[in-house]
């Protein structure tokens, strides 16, 4: 399932504050003001599986999904090392300044 409908649907879902569903024409409107193309079948599968279901349960269903994947924490253990050893690491470790030198780019990102 695209994102772009996705994304388009809560937009109108928020504007609209849940007074009503967003319908087809209204996230196609968004997508192609923005220039995007729509998927006529993917959009119509999109609206019948989202038809009776509320948005924000849908979403908080599907962060539970994410959090049992886990993932990042990795910053958080050396911290709370540090903070257990009563900053006794911090004093250690010397200190080093990194400055960031702007390179010249040769390369459009955007072109």
């Amino acid at each position: 399932m695209a994102m772009k409908y996705v994304a388009a649907y809560l937009l109108k879902a928020i504007a609209n504050k849940g007074e009503s569903e967003p319908t087809e024409a209204d996230i196609r409107q968004i997508l192609e003001s923005v220039g995007i193309c729509v998927d006529d079948e993917l959009l119509l599968d999109f609206l019948k599986q989202m038809e009776g279901k509320n948005y924000t349960e849908l979403i908080a269903a599907g962060r539970k999904n994410l959090e049992s994947l886990g993932g990042g924490g990795g910053a958080a253990a050396p911290a709370a090392a540090g903070a257990a050893a009563g900053g006794a690491a911090e004093a250690a470790a010397p200190e080093v300044e990194e400055e960031e030198e702007e390179e010249d780019m040769d390369f459009d990102l955007f072109g």
